[in-house]
């Protein structure tokens, strides 16, 4: 499975609004919400909320794209955008203030970078994972 890499940015300017109100309200709900959204695109990255928003709203004005990228990199990714969130709620739902905060500036910070320049941190520890494994796999 291949995916339209605008959505995934499309996905990532919604998901970097969202954390940023996590962090101005200190609700562990929405980053419980969040982090909801998070496993489901984990799963399928074509079946969440956003993806959905990305299809039917945005991708008719812009017509196919010119280029797609594997899917597993962001299946990936959304793994870990969803610990960092699952974390982040736990912290601020069990009174744990700093946890939440922090486990949300990193989600923030990782979702900002993909909808602002196109960095997927995930996306790029997915495929230094995978080097990593191959390489080892080769030395032994």
């Amino acid at each position: 499975m291949e995916l339209d890499p605008r959505g995934q940015r499309f996905a990532a300017v919604l998901t970097t609004v969202v954390i940023a109100l996590v962090l101005i309200t200190g609700s562990g709900w929405l980053a419980l919400a969040q982090a909801a959204v998070f496993a489901v695109t984990a799963a399928d990255p074509r079946r969440g909320p956003y993806p959905l928003i990305f299809r039917a709203v945005v991708l008719p004005r812009l017509g196919p794209p010119a280029e797609r990228e594997p899917a597993a990199p962001v299946r990936f990714a959304q793994l870990v955008g969803f610990t960092f969130l699952a974390v982040s709620a736990a912290g601020y739902l069990t009174g744990v203030t700093a946890v939440g905060i922090t486990a949300a500036a990193f989600g923030l910070l990782a979702a900002f970078l993909n909808a602002a320049f196109g960095l997927c941190l995930g996306c790029e520890a997915y495929i230094l994972i995978r080097r990593l494994k191959y390489r080892n796999a080769e030395s032994v």
